[in-house]
């Protein structure tokens, strides 16, 4: 990284991934680390609101076609690249916010949920930019990460995830979350999977008990119920000489499938989290 300029650190995973807990867990690294960060949600670079999307969705079905947000089309990529590139080099750039509730519309009284605020200027005020979304890993994005993250539980575990997600705290019917399961496919294939060939550590959540049909699923499978599967990009391990080794011996139950893969029980996600990137976010902060 050159001198002067500002880190930025992308999670990416689809919609009930559980890039949240990704989030949290750096959120423990930056307090500890007396770390600055401005939080960028990927959602606040949608390019439809939630009527204009319905409205988009149900042109599409007319004519045979999908619109999901998944696919770049629906997304302002090249605006998020752009907050990106800048914020690199100046610690500032534009950003707003999508709100997705009643409580979060509260602040702003002429705007409803599922609408955005305004355009605002980042204040140069920040250590460190950090994005969660859909999208940290596009062809677009990707040169001006400097740290990315993949989050992304074996399907099925996903789509428990997201339905019970939809259902509890969106308002969504199940039909209606599991519809939007079905449209999204191709542009998952096209848009979501590629970015996790280019992230430098991915987590993958895997369910230690049935999953067969999501769709009938009662409840998210808790952690204890879990493995994580984290595979560390070669030329990272090499970098921050990362001792899975070592890692094995402070994670009880864990154990090293690969050279660059370890695996560890659920309720360790958080911890493994931490001891990987804490080092990076200090190494890329001190640059």
């Amino acid at each position: 990284m050159d001198k002067n300029k500002y880190p930025v650190v992308a999670i990416t995973g689809s919609s009930g991934a559980g890039t949240t807990t990704v989030k949290t867990a750096f959120g423990h690294v930056m307090l500890r680390e007396n770390i600055k960060a401005v939080f960028i949600e990927g959602d606040s670079f949608h390019r439809y609101d939630r009527k204009e999307m319905k409205e988009r969705v149900a042109q599409a079905i007319k004519v045979g076609k999908y619109c999901s947000h998944f696919s770049k089309n629906a997304n302002l990529i090249d605006e998020l690249a752009q907050l990106f590139k800048t914020f690199k080099s100046t610690g500032s750039g534009k950003r707003r916010f999508y709100l997705h509730s009643d409580a979060e519309a509260a602040a702003w009284p002429e705007l409803k949920p599922g609408q955005f605020t305004p355009w605002e200027e980042i204040k140069p005020e920040y250590d460190m930019l950090f994005y969660e979304g859909l999208h940290g890993g596009v062809e677009e994005v990707v040169p001006f990460v400097d740290l990315l993250i993949g989050v992304v539980p074996i399907i099925n575990l996903e789509w428990i995830q997201k339905i019970q997600r939809d259902i509890s705290h969106r308002g969504y019917t199940a039909e209606e979350v599991v519809n939007t399961i079905k449209t999204r496919m191709d542009d998952y294939v096209d848009f979501i999977t590629p970015q996790f060939s280019r992230t430098d550590i991915n987590f993958q959540r895997i369910p230690t008990v049935d999953t067969s049909n999501p769709f009938i699923a009662r409840d998210v499978p808790s952690a204890d119920e879990s493995l994580v599967v984290i595979r560390i990009k070669k030329e990272i391990i090499k970098e921050y000489d990362i001792d899975l080794t070592y890692l094995k011996l402070m994670l009880e139950g864990s154990f090293i499938s690969r050279r660059n893969t370890i695996v560890v029980p659920g309720p360790k996600m958080g911890l493994a989290m931490e001891l990987i990137v804490t080092p990076i976010i200090q190494d890329l902060i001190k640059k």
